[in-house]
């Protein structure tokens, strides 16, 4: 992608983001660098704790012996030297706690304020705005990772995590419209609002629906991001990748392998949770309500632990909110050798197979394919040209996926990308249905009478380095929309057209 002077706002914010979540930092002020700090430093820091509490138990003993030898006759000095000796323990081990929770809270807030900046990218004044907001990110982090080269595996494994949690978000909005949440957690801050009511809750009770997106949203989005942190545990990077460092992540790991990971990575992101992350810090003087607001971090927190748990084995579970995006996103943004773009679109079969096996529910699965349809947001659909009559021209064009909520899930709503074999940025919207769409066989077949010779010419014209990429297919299903993006007058592809 170009540098930030050549990318629209929409495109920076979301990169700035991307940027400060799961891609390393030099200078340390990312999500993940506070997660690999916090492992790597665990057995330095029981150390120290086991130690400053042996210290403290051995002046404990040593006082209790000089009592009962006071009691015959001791001498002061030596009771004095017990004093300060314990004292100074006392200290260390405050300054000790203190640093710790100081780490444990500067992690907690950069996490929620995290939290906040997806919901600002993300929602809007209403359920249309925010799903027209929700699909520009979906669309955009799809567009800045790669489709093709080296680095797909390594850019879509620090990409996966915010897709996730926007995909967790809008299906929490949809389930509660369908109302299918049974938890009672998030109907205590629901309240009386249901069904298509909840389209209205901004609107209708901004105050009450503040307290639902602090202690309901922020807390979902908590659990997307962190699902797999435990995976950046020493332990976990030991199993992917090698004690010495020789192992390709990206690789399928055996069932032994992945057995031990999983269990890894749940023990450590609960970890991670409780001891590294914890709750927020009351500020204020009020005892009434630092008790209210302990209370209530201590809910969110056990809310977040069992998210993640019901994750795991979510059957019909409220696991699944978690667990049906993290399949999605793993296919949509796939770290495996095996990943082939063109594929993406039939993510809906490997889902649909996991509710057949029981693995996930269908019925969340069906919600989730309401919301994105078939195609994810940001993909390069080609499309035949038609005349005002409806008849097919001796040509098809490009049209990037831009909208949730298809009318029908086979047939996405996408802003046109070329006009007569001509990149544009200034295209209209519009569906494109399933008979002129190539990415199905039978609409790909009305080409078949083409001449080949006019076919290479349709490629050459859209294809920038054509001479290098002969071996692409004459009609194909889909394109790689990422060099179109990258023109910064190409990334407005969800404002009005």
């Amino acid at each position: 992608m170009n540098s930030k002077q050549h990318q629209s706002l929409l495109t920076t914010q979301v990169n700035s983001l991307l940027e400060r979540m799961f891609k390393p930092s030099p200078i340390k002020d990312a999500l993940i660098d506070g997660a690999t700090t916090f492992f790597a430093n665990q057995p330095l820091v029981e150390q120290i704790g086991h130690e400053l509490d042996e210290k403290e138990q051995q002046v404990s003993d040593g006082k209790q012996g000089k009592t009962s030898v006071d009691v015959k006759g001791g001498n002061d000095k030596s009771k004095g030297n017990l004093e300060r000796r314990q004292a100074q323990i006392e200290a260390d081990k405050a300054n000790f706690q203190q640093q710790m929770r100081s780490e444990r809270i500067e992690r907690h807030e950069r996490l929620t304020k995290i939290c906040y900046e997806i919901l600002e990218l993300t929602e809007g004044e209403n359920f249309t705005e925010t799903n027209r907001k929700s699909a520009s990110v979906l669309g955009t982090i799809q567009l800045l990772s790669h489709t093709e080269g080296s680095q797909i595996a390594r850019v879509n494994e620090q990409h996966k995590p915010l897709y996730k949690a926007i995909l967790v978000l809008r299906l929490l909005d949809k389930l509660i419209i369908d109302e299918a949440i049974k938890d009672s957690y998030i109907q205590h801050f629901l309240g009386e609002i249901k069904g298509e009511d909840y389209k209205e809750f901004k609107s209708n009770d901004e105050e009450a629906y503040k307290v639902f997106e602090s202690e309901v949203k922020v807390a979902v989005i908590k659990a997307a991001l962190l699902q797999d942190i435990g995976n950046f545990h020493p332990d976990a990077q030991a199993i992917l990748v090698g004690k010495e460092e020789d192992k390709d992540p990206y690789r399928t790991l055996d069932v032994e392998e992945r057995k031990s990971l999983l269990q890894i990575n749940y023990r450590e992101t609960i970890r991670y949770l409780a001891d590294g992350i914890g709750s927020a810090d009351y500020m204020g003087n009020s005892k009434k309500d630092r008790d209210l607001f302990k209370h209530q971090e201590i809910r969110k927190l056990k809310f977040i632990k069992e998210l993640l748990k019901g994750a795991i084995n979510p059957q019909q579970g409220l696991g699944n909110l978690l667990k049906v995006p993290q399949i999605y996103t793993s296919i949509v943004l796939s770290t495996k050798t095996s990943y082939k773009y063109k594929l993406i679109p039939k993510v809906y079969q490997a889902l649909n197979q996991n509710a057949e096996r029981g693995t996930c529910s269908q019925k969340v699965v069906d919600a989730l394919y309401a919301i994105t349809g078939m195609f994810p947001q940001g993909f390069g659909v080609v499309y035949l040209a038609l005349d005002a009559a409806g008849n097919s021209l001796e040509r098809y064009e490009y049209a990037v996926v831009n909208q949730l909520y298809p009318s029908d899930p086979e047939e996405p709503r996408c802003r046109i990308a070329t006009r007569q074999l001509t990149f544009i940025g200034y295209g209209s919207d519009m569906t494109i249905n399933k008979s002129e769409n190539l990415y199905f066989a039978e609409s790909a077949k009305r080409l078949a009478s083409m001449s080949r010779s006019r076919l290479e010419e349709i490629l050459e014209k859209l294809v920038s380095n054509y001479q290098e990429r002969i071996e692409l297919d004459l009609i194909p299903r889909c394109w790689h929309p990422r060099e179109f993006f990258s023109v910064r007058e190409n990334q407005k592809l969800w404002n009005k057209s």
